[in-house]
């Protein structure tokens, strides 16, 4: 299964991926550097335990020919054995001091792999066991067949803890209302990306677990396409190995999210405010509704340049385009409130309801057609 969205390999920047100054891996297991390597799997560590150099085991044996990277994310003296122990099995481990979040080492793994086998595609995975190797797998193949973005999804049945089941649906909502993509696990840690198409992920911002889900905004953002992979869902009984903070961790998960909603929210309360008032002063239905989307039109403009991180210099361009979306959508509104009030619907409440159907139409349009420079 795969969204409708059409992938531009040729569009990717060039520039090297590269980790932050103070995450640059200083660890003694340093990778070699290999022009024969197919795959990559890049596994994020913080304070493991037996069952990471069990996995890395594992994947050396069922992958013949793969490099297991594994990232220490600063987890401590005290946990040198386990890393220890996973070099021994056949990883190359780098890492950095302190503790920096998933976000950080998977940037870090990356830019590794970019530098050391940029032929490689490759496959992120976590280091707790909820990743069997033979999912793992399959992922990969569909990243080589496909040459596509792939998720390992996993369709949470059975004992799964209530937090991550709730969290997962509430996510994938949201995410289907931002982007109009049907993903069905926006949380997977199993992630496979095709040889060298990851320059972009260097631009994703956040360093813990919402990098993960702002990758796939800004997959999104870029046209790409991603595939999906079913995979097993394994919990160990109460989730005790994770490291997921379930406050300050949803915060961040939420905010990319929240960012793309949040400017339509505020335009469009500035318009619901201003064409009440606007009628009450002037009792003209047309009058208030210019008027209020004049005023919501150019605060939504200038808030969703910076949503859809509109390219800079592109002001006149991207403002001819908002314009005609906008005229379009001003001529539909008004139609839909005409026929709404004229049907006995009060104004206050037609006016939610009209734009409530064309929010969609207006946020695709922003989204593929306004913001977005063609390439």
């Amino acid at each position: 299964m795969s969204t409708s969205t059409r992938q531009n390999t040729g569009s990717f920047p060039r520039r090297r991926l590269r980790p932050d100054a103070a995450s640059r891996p200083r660890t003694a297991y340093a990778p070699r550097r290999s022009s024969r390597v197919g795959l990559v799997v890049l596994i994020p560590a913080y304070q493991p335990d037996e069952r990471l150099p069990h996995l890395v085991g594992d994947l050396v044996r069922e992958l013949p020919g793969c490099r297991v990277l594994v990232v220490d994310d600063g987890s401590g003296p005290e946990y040198a054995p386990a890393f220890r122990a996973a070099s021994a099995r056949g990883a190359d481990v780098v890492g950095y001091g302190r503790n920096r979040g998933k976000g950080a080492a998977l940037r870090t793994g990356l830019a590794q792999v970019a530098e050391l086998w940029p032929e490689a595609d490759v496959v992120c995975a976590d280091a707790d066991g909820q990743h069997r190797p033979a999912d793992i797998a399959a992922v990969a193949r569909r990243v080589h067949t496909t040459g596509r973005m792939t998720l390992g999804v996993r369709r949470l049945t059975g004992p799964v803890p209530a937090r991550s089941r709730i969290g997962n649906t509430v996510t994938a909502l949201l995410f289907r209302l931002a982007t109009g993509w049907r993903l069905g696990d926006t949380q997977t840690g199993l992630r496979g990306y095709p040889a060298g198409q990851t320059a972009w992920l260097a631009d994703v911002p956040g360093d813990r677990y919402e990098w993960e889900l702002s990758a796939l905004l800004r997959a999104h953002e870029l046209g790409l396409e991603v595939e999906e992979v079913e995979i097993a869902t394994v919990y160990e009984p109460g989730n005790t190995s994770t490291h997921f903070r379930p406050l300050q961790d949803s915060a961040r998960i939420y905010a990319p999210l929240l960012g793309f909603v949040g400017a339509s929210l505020a335009s469009f309360g500035i318009d619901w405010v201003a064409v009440l008032v606007l009628h009450l002063l002037t009792g003209s239905l047309l009058a208030s509704v210019v008027g209020a989307r004049l005023l919501s039109g150019t605060a939504n403009f200038f808030m969703n340049r910076r949503v859809f991180r509109a390219a800079p210099g592109t002001v006149g361009r991207t403002a001819v385009r908002y314009v005609a979306l906008a005229v379009a959508l001003l001529a539909a509104s008004y139609v839909l409130l005409r026929v709404l009030t004229g049907i006995g619907v009060p104004l206050g409440l037609a006016k939610p309801l009209g734009d409530g159907v064309l929010y969609a139409v207006s946020y695709l349009a922003q989204r593929r057609a306004v913001f977005r420079e063609r390439r």
